[in-house]
């Protein structure tokens, strides 16, 4: 499908109509599935006072100009997130959220500028819990979809399998040949294992960039093939907004999908301890400045529903890219009703 062609004109709208129905029964039937849940549906505000404080997520950034008043700064959400744990301290207890979030600088196949985030909570129960939660969510979508297998870039997986739980140390060591638990706090070991590998490493590349490299380049396009792949138990140092392992703090209580190689979904065990969150923003915040030279502020009020926030569990699962696998797309924008306007080519 033609990247330049308008999503109006009758012809290329066409072509991807089937698609986009596929993806109206796919909400509709996501939604049955958490309503019978029991959990509600919250509408996030897009308007926030901060962005969320992820390294390499950036903002759009925006100002409330009242007549004759003060000019406040907002930004564009990149995920529901605060907004859903402000109500699970609140009150709230089971939540979900089918909200447009929005994240700068990214278009590529699998990105978008706009895109929608399914994203849900339950309060009181352990992060695993979420597990069945996504293999449900992959039923319900293929059953909507009307198909027996998901596909993308060559791969298929079955999403009526069980998923495969992986944890991050053994995809490590089984594709990349790496004992990770050997070298959590060990940068040049790490350096030298992904030079092995023959990634490029800098000389300013932290612990985290090596992390992200390999899991990138060596073992991302590994995951999800024939069934679903849930990565588990990621190095406590990259899930900010994670519960460390009671059993183990080395690690912290978090989990990825994958499916086709793509990943799908984002989980955790939520941490509800504000001084502690404030520091990993903080040091998020300050690893931006570094790399990009810019941060976002940090939301005091989120801060300060986090101290009122009961134990809880969260996942937020990109709804496209769940539709691309379920309709067999190449691209995202064949799975978006209106893609946002392509930017302007410079002279």
């Amino acid at each position: 499908m033609a990247r330049n062609a308008a999503f109006w004109a009758p012809e290329h709208h066409a072509a991807r109509r089937p698609r986009l129905l596929a993806r109206a029964r796919i909400v509709k039937a996501l939604r049955g599935f958490f309503e019978r849940e029991g959990f509600i549906e919250i509408e996030p505000s897009a308007l926030q006072v901060s962005p969320g404080n992820e390294t390499h997520i950036s903002g759009f950034a925006t100002r409330y100009e009242p007549i004759g008043g003060v000019v406040t700064p907002y930004y564009l959400h990149s995920s529901p997130e605060f907004d859903c744990k402000k109500l699970l301290a609140a009150g709230e207890t089971r939540i979900f959220s089918l909200a447009h979030v929005f994240r700068n600088g990214e278009r590529t196949r699998l990105h978008h500028p706009e895109f929608a985030m399914l994203e849900w909570y339950r309060a009181g129960a352990p992060y695993r819990a979420l597990i069945d939660d996504c293999a449900a969510v992959l039923r319900a979508a293929a059953q909507a979809a009307g198909v027996t297998g998901f596909r993308f870039g060559g791969s298929r997986l079955d999403p009526f399998a069980a998923p495969e739980i992986l944890p991050v140390t053994e995809a490590f060591s089984h594709h990349a040949g790496i004992d990770l638990s050997t070298m959590l706090d060990d940068r040049d070991a790490l350096a030298r294992e992904a030079a092995r590998l023959g990634l490029r490493v800098s000389a300013d590349d932290h612990w985290s960039d090596l992390f992200s490299k390999i899991v990138s380049e060596k073992i991302e396009p590994n995951l999800g093939h024939g069934r679903a792949t849930v990565l588990i138990d990621y190095p406590a140092s990259e899930a900010a907004l994670a519960r460390r392992k009671p059993e183990d703090p080395r690690f912290a209580e978090r989990f990825e999908l994958y499916g086709c190689g793509v990943e799908l979904a984002n989980a955790f065990g939520e941490l509800t301890d504000p001084v502690e969150q404030r520091r990993r923003f903080e040091a998020d915040m300050a690893e931006r400045t570094r790399i990009y030279g810019s941060a976002f502020p940090i939301d005091d009020d989120f801060l300060s529903a986090l101290a009122l926030m009961p134990p809880a569990s969260g996942a937020a699962l990109g709804l496209d890219r769940l539709v691309m696998l379920a309709t067999g797309a190449d691209h995202i924008e064949d799975v978006l009703w209106a893609p946002t306007a392509a930017p302007r080519e410079t002279a």
